[in-house]
């Protein structure tokens, strides 16, 4: 799996966007299983001020001490589901993101040890959980969510995996993501026919 992020993402060019917005770090964790390699995700607990009850990767706002923001997606990661800085290899950032609440987010693709154990923080994650690949290559959504953004109408799938739902600011970066490595070619400026 490494080597075909590697081979995909080498090149890419990432969408940043110019806003003077206050900033977050997620990370997009793929698991190094060559058979079938994993993304995990995560159910924000539903304490939280913001997003809870979501699903949601890993990660948070950028702190003063972080040096980057893929500094603050690995910290914000070791913090929300125990999986070290030094177990997470970041291959690439994807195209940054705005979250509805102001947030500017970077994604970044990390391979990760699919045998590692991960344990969800009570005061932040509620459950952690693994959605194979090959799911959303075949694009089985249960819906498309139409979401206004800078005078246009993005165009968002939304993905059931057993009791959770994968849609909004998770579902763009995922859809960025299938894209990027595997040419799925999911346009979210036109509506899904």
């Amino acid at each position: 799996m490494r080597d075909l992020l590697v081979q995909r993402l080498t090149g890419y060019a990432p969408r940043k966007l110019e806003m003077n917005y206050p900033e977050a770090g997620i990370l997009v964790p793929v698991t190094d299983d060559p058979g079938n390699p994993e993304m995990i995700f995560t159910l924000r607990s539903e304490n939280l001020s913001t997003h809870r009850g979501q699903v949601a990767y890993p990660g948070g706002k950028r702190d003063p001490g972080d040096l980057s923001l893929a500094a603050t997606a690995l910290r914000e990661t070791h913090e929300e589901i125990g999986l070290p800085p030094d177990q997470v290899e970041i291959i690439s950032p994807l195209s940054q993101v705005m979250s509805l609440h102001g947030i500017l987010v970077s994604p970044y693709v990390g391979v990760v040890p699919e045998g590692h154990p991960l344990e969800a923080n009570p005061g932040e994650i509620d459950s952690i959980f693994r959605v194979p690949l090959s799911f959303f290559l075949e694009d089985r959504r249960e819906r498309t969510d139409a979401i206004p953004f800078q005078n246009q109408t993005i165009h968002v799938p939304c993905y059931r995996w057993e009791r959770y739902q994968i849609w909004g600011l998770s579902a763009v970066v995922l859809v960025d993501f299938l894209n990027a490595v595997y040419d799925a070619d999911i346009d979210l400026l036109k509506p899904r026919t």
